[in-house]
């Protein structure tokens, strides 16, 4: 995830958080984890997208991991100021 976002978006800050222990026994969870994630990202690239254009951004990059088990993720986008 960490590889595909930093390509896509060159971000200046980026925090990924597993949060799929808070998710153990809901939808999508597996027992070994990596299912539900948080990422807090700061990037130029951004600049002058709606909060929903920036999450479809990161969505599309993002594809293959949905593909191959990543069931939800949460978002806090930043532009550069």
């Amino acid at each position: 995830m960490q590889m595909a976002l930093e390509a896509a978006f060159a971000p200046t800050a980026l925090d990924i958080m597993d949060q799929s222990h808070a998710h153990a026994g809901h939808g999508g969870a597996r027992p070994e984890g990596e299912t539900h994630f948080h990422v807090r990202m700061v990037s130029a690239r951004f600049a002058g997208r709606t909060r929903v254009q920036r999450q479809r951004a990161v969505m599309d990059a993002l594809a293959g991991e949905f593909a191959s088990g990543l069931h939800a993720l949460s978002m806090d986008l930043k532009a550069e100021e």
